[in-house]
């Protein structure tokens, strides 16, 4: 066993052949996300060259690197049972689920988590996300429906018999080899890739659709088909404006915060999803809308007291866009967050954001100078020059953004769903300071563990920067 142990491979090195993998695979699919990862490279490039001061910022944080490789998707799956392995799935890539969403409240009849990668050197290799939904049964009205849906569910499996083997085999043996973590890839793409053939009759298609069209394309296909990847951009207005020039319709609105100076949590685009051909189960051929590709600018994570704020002017926001394009819009948008300081100084200082403490080279210089009982305070180890802060990168995701990119994909734009139970309605992931709701608990053990709180996740990671740079600092 030891011998074995040590032959294992890394799960960041089994993560970044799937995340590779599954990119190919879904540019094979779907043609026009291979146009959006050249867009946006040129886009990206075009920033570097022009903002020297962003591309030494991202070169010093370690996040140049991983810019190229970065991708999130999502999946959307149709029971509890399929939840809990899919975590241990995910466990193989050294991916773990931070923050619960729940996107009823938003008209979409699915609660989430993201499967992501938590430690800070895990994420500077590549820091692959799956947004991952669970269907909520109990809010298709119809009982008939509801129970055709679920009987539909009970009979699919989305996992080969080998991905399961080799899943026991990491809990067992710690880990995978390379040549186990080289079969588990392609074992485990086949859960994700597309299928053109439905497994219920066009009737019963129709119907569910009528329901919400997301509970169609989660109930009536072999496998949670991955419908999105999504590369990370540096300038996501520039990307918006160049997107139809490649063929691609584009979102009306760019969703999440305004464009600012210092960007702050996520803002996402996407082209529309594509009309593909489907044959049901009757014979009959028929149409259905659900992969498309989707584009992300990432800011600054903000703490609990920041995202209060941006909730409530993201709420004073709502239903101002009626009629508007995207540039009136974000001028809009930007008007009613100028409340909100963009400024990382005045962000760190009111406690707004999470941020990455070291010291710079003044401080390095300054080794010794110090013991614990004449340590500087943080602020004055800052004005000083000796203590540099850069804002933590937002590796999450914003429900109601989501929910936005997911209606838009669907044809949903109208639709909604019943409100699932009064204690669920929050629009923020649970940050450890109050009680989670039932339909927490309920998404929590199906799962089969807690979501990880992802507030905590950044604090720790700012005090532990700052702990580190301090004990350099008093080292001799």
């Amino acid at each position: 066993m030891n011998s074995q142990l040590t032959a294992c491979v890394t799960t960041d090195h089994i993560r970044d052949l799937f995340s590779s993998a599954m990119s190919a695979m879904y540019q094979a699919e779907v043609p026009l996300y291979g146009a959006l990862l050249n867009l946006v490279a040129e886009v990206n490039q075009a920033t570097l060259a022009t903002q020297p001061a962003l591309a030494e910022q991202l070169k010093v944080n370690g996040e140049l690197v991983r810019l190229n490789v970065e991708r999130h998707g999502a999946i959307r799956l149709g029971t509890a049972t399929e939840l809990g392995m899919m975590r241990r799935l995910f466990a193989v890539l050294g991916m773990r689920a931070v923050g619960y969403y729940d996107l009823s409240v938003a008209g979409v009849p699915v609660h989430s988590t993201a499967f992501r990668p938590t430690n800070p050197s895990a994420l500077a290799r590549n820091p692959f996300r799956i947004f991952t939904s669970l269907l909520r049964l109990e809010l298709i009205e119809n009982l008939n429906l509801r129970e055709q849906a679920a009987a539909n569910l009970a009979k699919r499996t989305i996992f080969t018999p080998r991905v399961v083997e080799l899943i026991s085999d990491f809990e067992r043996q710690g880990g995978l080899t390379e040549p186990q973590a080289g079969e588990f890839v392609i074992e485990a793409l086949e859960t994700f890739r597309w299928h053109a053939t439905a497994t219920v009759d066009l009737a019963t298609y129709q119907a569910l659709h009528q329901a919400h069209p997301l509970i169609a394309d989660v109930v009536c296909f072999n496998g949670p088909h991955i419908n999105h990847l999504t590369p990370r951009t540096l300038d996501i207005d520039e990307a918006q404006l160049r997107m139809p020039q490649m063929g691609m319709v584009a979102k009306a609105l760019i969703e999440g915060p305004p464009q600012r100076h210092n960007p702050i949590l996520l803002r996402q685009t996407s082209f529309k999803a594509q009309v593909e051909s489907i044959v049901f189960a009757d014979g009959q051929v028929g149409a259905h809308s659900a992969r498309f590709g989707e584009i992300e600018q990432r800011g600054a994570a903000l703490t609990a007291k920041g995202r209060a704020l941006y909730d409530a002017l993201l709420a004073k926001a709502s239903g101002t866009d009626a009629g508007l394009d995207n540039r009136a819009y974000q001028r809009r948008l930007a008007a009613i967050f100028s409340v909100f300081p963009d400024n990382d100084t005045m962000l760190r200082r009111q406690g707004l954001a999470f941020f990455h403490y070291r010291l710079t080279s003044g401080g390095e210089a300054a080794r010794g100078r110090y013991v614990a009982t004449t340590l500087p305070e943080k602020e004055q180890l800052l004005e000083q020059g000796l203590l540099s802060a850069v804002p933590l990168t937002y590796e999450d995701f914003l429900p109601v953004s989501a929910a936005g990119i997911f209606q838009s994909n669907l044809g949903a734009d109208k639709l909604s769903v019943p409100t699932a139970k009064a204690d669920s309605a929050q629009t923020i992931p649970f940050n450890g300071q109050e009680e989670p709701s039932s339909s927490q608990v309920e998404f929590e053990q199906a799962l089969g563990v807690a979501v990880i709180d992802p507030f905590a996740l950044y604090a720790e990671q700012e005090r532990q920067s700052y702990a580190q740079a301090v004990q350099i600092l008093l080292k001799a």
